[in-house]
């Protein structure tokens, strides 16, 4: 190991540059700080590179693929429909090759010092970066620790050969004829999906006693339905035990409702979650608090138990999510900065790329009655939207929820398109404090998908239009 005998020196070090790393180094520039941001692989984190954008490519591709094998309904036939999976691969890197070149022009206009490697803390304000055979040091006043999160790995399904985690599946150059997904969640869910639309046979083994658990089973059971009708073979309560491979496919063995079978596949794929990348930072040894579950422990302007260190993202507690990392980077930035920026109760959306898609923020139903409210609730399908209707998707509702008292909203459920651009102006809504009766009486452009919502509103209030009222 050779060290360069030199200490770089700066205001604020982050460690590693997802979506919360990148936009807290960003964010910490623009308020005058000197900023230097440590990445051993490519600018833009699992997010960028292995994650929501090539997944979200290949979706893409997958949709416009069944749309044009099944458009006779509309009149439209298309005669020698092929995919050639080697130029899908090729455009989806090409998106991912535009996104992370955007990222490092964004760091380097900003004057953010990258570096290159692995960092571990030996100091309170010093960090090692190794870099194959080279070590620098660089101290600083504070540094934002934002270095994501991997793929659980079970004991009985190591990651080898036809046994993959997402970020290998991502990766294929060949379209595999048959997949076997372990875990029947949002990832689980997403790819098995994609892979069915493009031509594979794809069986999803999940534990629970349905697919996408943490999601209201209403808006489950329409994906599940679409699952079907793909040729998707769904298990549930269905526990994984152990796998064969060979150099041609791989075979696991697993227990349904308490009966032992079998299952045959090219390949593999476990989605079963996530775990935060804290080992080798050298947490150990400044005695940084984690949480009973394992996730570095944070105050309101996600500072650690060690003053000059703040976490962000994966790291620490709440959903593995890119635009939760994102929010915490810059409140960690502007803390830094000497902001009175904090942390507060912020409704995070949920969104599942499934087919139809889905997207939750607030409170469900089941939860506001949990809480004690006496809830008004609205739900208007996409099946009477013209907007919906003359795109040929009818499939999918909106399901407002709202205290009945004060009308204000507490949250919301879509399943259908564009569910996860939809979601935002409900978001807003319930971050800003607004009621139903806000919601009702935004004037919607028509024909368009955002007047289900103000329908859903209406049928909340009970003086819905377009819907028998109650």
């Amino acid at each position: 190991m050779t060290t360069n005998g030199t200490v770089e020196q700066v205001d604020v070090l982050v460690i590693g540059a997802g979506p919360g790393g990148y936009v807290a180094a960003i964010r910490a520039a623009q308020l005058g700080k000197q900023v230097a941001i440590v990445e051993k692989d490519t600018v833009g984190g699992v997010c960028l590179n292995r994650g929501c954008i090539p997944s979200k490519a290949l979706i893409s591709a997958a949709h416009q693929y069944e749309a044009m094998t099944q458009s006779a309904s509309i009149g439209l036939q298309a005669a020698e429909v092929s995919v050639d999976f080697a130029k899908v691969q090729a455009w989806k890197r090409s998106v991912v090759d535009k996104l992370t070149g955007g990222v490092s022009s964004l760091l380097k206009g900003n004057k953010i010092k990258r570096i290159s490697g692995e960092a571990q803390l030996v100091g309170e304000q010093l960090v090692e970066v190794k870099n194959g055979d080279d070590c620098i040091q660089v101290q600083f006043r504070q540094a934002i620790l934002a270095t994501g999160s991997r793929p659980i790995e079970l004991k009985a399904f190591p990651f080898a050969g036809r046994i993959l985690s997402s970020t290998e599946l991502l990766a294929l150059e060949e379209l595999p004829k048959s997949l076997l997904v372990i875990g029947g969640g949002y990832i689980g869910i997403e790819l098995g999906q994609t892979f069915a639309k493009l031509g594979t046979k794809v069986t999803i083994l999940e534990g629970s006693d349905s697919i996408l658990p943490g999601f209201e089973k209403e808006l489950s059971r329409l994906v599940a339905r679409k699952l079907k009708k793909l040729g998707v073979e769904v298990h549930t309560e269905a526990l994984a035990k152990g796998a064969e491979q060979t150099a041609e496919q791989v075979s696991v063995t697993y227990a349904e409702k308490g009966e032992e079978r079998q299952a045959t596949a090219d390949y593999v794929l476990v989605t079963v979650g996530r775990r935060p990348n804290i080992e080798g930072l050298g947490l150990e040894k400044l005695a940084v608090k984690l949480t009973e579950r394992g996730f570095i422990q944070i105050d309101q302007q996600c500072q650690t138990s060690i003053p000059h260190l703040y976490a962000i993202g994966d790291l620490v507690e709440g959903p593995a999510l890119a635009h939760k990392a994102s929010y915490e980077g810059k409140i960690a930035a502007e803390a830094i900065a000497g902001k009175d920026s904090k942390l507060t109760d912020k409704k995070i959306p949920a969104v599942v790329f499934s087919d139809p898609e889905i997207a939750s923020v607030g409170l469900t139903e089941s939860e506001a009655k949990e809480r004690g409210h006496e809830v008004a609730v609205g739900k208007f399908p996409y099946a009477a939207n013209g907007r919906a209707l003359s795109l040929n998707v009818g499939e999918g509702f909106v399901k407002l929820v709202g205290d009945k008292e004060t009308g204000l909203l507490l949250g919301a459920q879509i399943i259908g398109p564009e569910a996860s651009n939809l979601i935002g102006e409900v978001a807003l809504a319930i971050e800003k404090g607004h009621t139903l009766t806000d919601i009702a009486e935004t004037i919607h452009a028509h024909p368009s998908l955002g007047e289900i919502i103000m329908e859903a509103a209406e049928g909340a209030l009970g003086h819905g239009i377009h819907q028998l009222n109650k």
